[in-house]
């Protein structure tokens, strides 16, 4: 029976190729959207889960908070002691290590010279916690040493070639020599972080950045990232509810209460590994996370696309149930049961389902790289062939064919043979009901697609086009290096020599990167300072910095080199003045403030400006001058001239390695950086209008099903009203009404929905837009545009028929 199904079915769809082409073709990109958000899915929660340890390791992370307990800041790493202090006092914790970045890392080998940003320093455990294999050396004992480090394989080449790694020197930051102790694995794409260098943590020890009694004291610097190794199924909240009484007991920062309370100000927090990538939206993360709800988002469109592929397949089968009703009567007067029309009906579409599967998976294997580069994703179609997605994806084809093909079947197996017969076949208000409501889905899903796309790019065009209140562009950034001190000047003015050259200026940060916290801060009250529980943040300039990025004042005057006492003076911002409490930018001109023990006066108010990304608000910022309180410089700041672009960064490039011959040189422009921090909703905005585009594409069809099956209903009234004189466009205008009030009934359900569901998607960004009514008007229009372009190609054909050969029969 199963085999006589599926050859008559096969006939019907070779009968009638058009249609079976267009259900076929409905169905393949409906399920290749549906598999493509799979395979992304399925990577995004598949991170750090290749560790067999994954459920049992957490990460130490710290927050800051006022004294009312508001947190102002969260980190995604802690101070250096916390991690051996916590192993200690808590003997359950099995294991613990550490690791902490190397950033802009200075590494020569013979006469290869490179900055690598890929470097970390890890304990001599890291490979307990993170166990990529080993392809040389030993990972028990290869980081134990002091000043050894390990490569991955592209890393070794890019250094040795085809050489032997093992046991050569490195130098690196032009101060030390190490020596390659081992190779490993690259870390799998779906992990939460990807070292290509490890560095000997033992090496911190003698180092005069850190120091062994750095590394046990110090609690102000955040920047060590902490894992914890538990027994298996072991509750962590037993741990982490003694949290506070533990920093009470081991932190100790100078001065009165509640600083010498540190559980009032600060608290840990364990994180578990394998919820980082998606959960953890922290300062200072190892690298950019994603996020859970953009996975909510695009399982919610894969199945609604998924959905108007299966509505598109009911509508057409069903426009197409006159031109069968002849063959489901002369199936009953022969004696089929309902049953076996309903299964001849729904093997049809089973077989369709699985043919559009099929075609599916080639679609899938070839769109994938184009996914991958807008996703910014390394997605392969091996992850569709994990037997946990396999299985569902082989029933797949039953599940849509059934969904797609139930209420087809069950419709024309409800003919009468004596009616169908006769050629009079009514269709009950019920159906035409059901399959109106069915169209009203569609296109409500569609417009909801329309309106988040234009949303998302009004948000990143406001972002791209805001007032920073500072000048980003032609801005060229350079990691700086420490070593160019004694000689800034001298290279400071060989570069602006140049006429292409307008300012340089040296920085701790620089605008798109994270601020730090100015943690130690205190202001004069009666005849002392009194330390301040507010949240500040800290950036070390020198006096050119204000100029080069263009940076207003309100109030007062920038740094100068002709005031001796400015290397204890302070610049701060609208946002510091409102919260250490002061009336106004010139009211907080010669008031006493301190960093770090640091006393000085303010001297400034500049103008607030966006430092770090429009998702934060703009944060109290104090700017101190030089290198006061240990505030080295990390960055140079060149501000160009918009002429010749490479040919300046070669000037640059040529003063730098005349001055640091074997420090290399890379640079960034501040204008890509800053573009850099929307990547995520660029990409989810790209997206959107590649899933819009292919839900409008899919429901047009349905719809040109639906306006079919209605003409074909309405064939001899036409023919009628062409005798009695009607125009075309008469006649075009009578059969679009009907299906653009589906489409303006879908706009009233969609954009209550869609306003709803962007405007707590734009609660991410400290500043946003606001959505305009015509924002949703357009949307509507655009969907009613396309849907009466869609009916016009069948109404039109059909208005221009001769009405002869409708009305033959009468």
């Amino acid at each position: 029976m199963i085999k006589n199904y599926l050859k008559t079915a096969w006939r019907n769809l070779m009968k009638h190729t058009f249609i079976s082409f267009i259900n076929l073709f409905g169905l393949t990109v409906g399920i290749t959207c549906c598999l493509l958000i799979i395979a992304y899915i399925t990577n995004e929660l598949s991170y750090d889960k290749f560790n067999a340890n994954a459920d049992r390791i957490y990460r130490v992370t710290r927050s800051f908070n006022t004294p009312d307990g508001v947190d102002v800041l969260h980190l995604s790493a802690v101070a250096p002691p916390a991690g051996p202090l916590l192993k200690n006092e808590f003997p359950d914790i099995e294991k613990m290590t550490r690791m902490i970045p190397n950033g802009n890392t200075a590494m020569k080998y013979s006469e290869k010279l490179f900055n690598e940003n890929t470097a970390y320093f890890g304990d001599e455990n890291f490979f307990d916690f993170f166990p990529v294999p080993v392809i040389k050396g030993n990972a028990k004992n290869a980081l134990s040493e002091p000043f050894s480090l390990m490569l991955t394989p592209s890393m070794a080449r890019k250094y040795f070639g085809d050489e032997d790694p093992m046991n050569k020197i490195i130098r690196i930051d032009r101060l030390f020599t190490y020596k390659v102790t081992g190779i490993f694995k690259d870390f799998p794409s779906n992990a939460h972080l990807h070292p290509q260098i490890l560095l000997s943590f033992n090496s911190l020890k003698d180092t005069t950045v850190y120091g062994e009694r750095q590394l046990e004291t110090n609690w102000g610097n955040n920047s060590f990232y902490t894992y914890l190794m538990f027994p298996k199924n072991y509750p962590v909240q037993k741990i982490a509810r003694q949290f506070p009484s533990f920093l009470d007991k081991y932190v100790r920062f100078p001065g009165p209460p509640p600083i010498n309370r540190p559980s009032a100000g600060t608290k840990l927090f364990l994180q578990k590994l394998s919820a980082i990538h998606l959960t953890s939206h922290l300062d200072d993360e190892i690298e950019q996370n994603g996020d859970m709800n953009r996975v909510y988002i695009f399982s919610a469109i894969g199945l609604f696309i998924l959905l108007i592929a299966c509505i598109n397949y009911m509508n057409l089968s069903t426009a197409r149930s006159v031109l069968r009703a002849r063959e489901v009567g002369i199936r009953k007067v022969v004696g089929a049961e309902r049953k076996e029309i309903i299964g001849q009906f729904l093997s049809e579409s089973i077989l369709v389902a699985c043919s559009a599967l099929l075609m599916s998976l080639f679609l899938t294997w070839i769109t994938l790289p184009l996914l991958n580069k807008i996703s910014g994703q390394q997605l392969s179609i091996n992850i569709l062939l994990q037997w946990k997605i396999m299985i569902p994806l082989l029933l797949l084809p039953f599940a849509v064919g059934i969904i797609s093909g139930i209420y087809p079947a069950l419709f024309m197996s409800s003919f009468k043979p004596i009616q169908v017969l006769k050629g009079i076949l009514k269709v009950g208000s019920v159906g035409v009901f059901f399959r109106k409501m069915l169209v009203v889905i569609q296109f409500s899903i569609s417009i909801i697609l329309i309106i988040a796309t234009v949303i998302v790019f009004q948000q990143l065009r406001y972002m791209q086009k805001a007032s920073l209140g500072y000048d980003r562009d032609h801005v060229i950034n350079v990691p700086y290096n420490g070593a160019l001190n004694p000689q800034f000047e001298s290279f400071r003015n060989d570069l602006l020599k140049e006429s292409t050259i307008k300012n340089l200026t040296r920085s701790s940060r620089v605008p798109t990167g994270r601020l730090l916290d100015a943690s130690g801060t205190s202001v004069l009250s009666g005849d002392s300072m009194v330390p301040m529980q507010v949240n500040l943040k800290v950036i070390s300039v020198d006096q050119e910095f204000i100029p080069t990025y263009n940076i207003s004042f309100a109030s007062g005057r920038n740094f100068s080199k002709e005031f001796l006492t400015d290397s204890v003076n302070y610049v701060i911002n609208e946002a510091a003045v409102k919260i250490l409490n002061w009336k106004s930018p010139q009211v907080a001109i010669g008031k006493d403030l301190a960093y770090n023990g640091v006393r000085g006066k303010v001297i400034g108010v500049c103008k607030d400006f966006h430092f770090e990304s429009m998702h934060q608000k703009i944060v109290p910022l104090i700017m101190v001058y030089g290198t006061i309180a240990n505030n080295r410089f990390n960055s140079l700041s060149v501000k160009v001239s918009g002429n010749n672009i490479a040919a300046t960064v070669d000037k640059i490039q040529t003063a730098w390695y005349k001055y640091l011959p074997d420090a290399p040189f890379t640079y960034t422009f501040l204008d890509e950086s800053y573009s850099r921090l929307y990547d995520a909703e660029q990409k989810q905005g790209t997206l959107f209008t590649i899933f819009a585009c292919i839900a409008i594409f899919i429901a047009c069809l349905g719809l040109f099903g639906l306006s079919a099956f209605s003409i074909t209903q309405r064939i001899k009234e036409i023919g009628i009203r062409k005798v009695l004189g009607a125009s075309v466009n008469s006649l075009l205008l009578l059969l679009s009404k009907d299906f653009l009030k589906l489409v303006l009934i879908a706009a009233i359900i969609a954009f209550p929905v869609a306003w709803f569901s962007m405007n707590k998607w734009l609660q991410d960004f400290a500043y946003r837009i606001n959505i305009e009514w015509w924002v949703l008007a357009i949307a509507g229009i655009v969907a009613a545009l396309i849907a009466f372009l869609t009916i016009s190609f069948q109404a039109t054909k059909t208005a221009l028929s001769n009405p002869v050969k409708s009305l033959r029969t009468e």
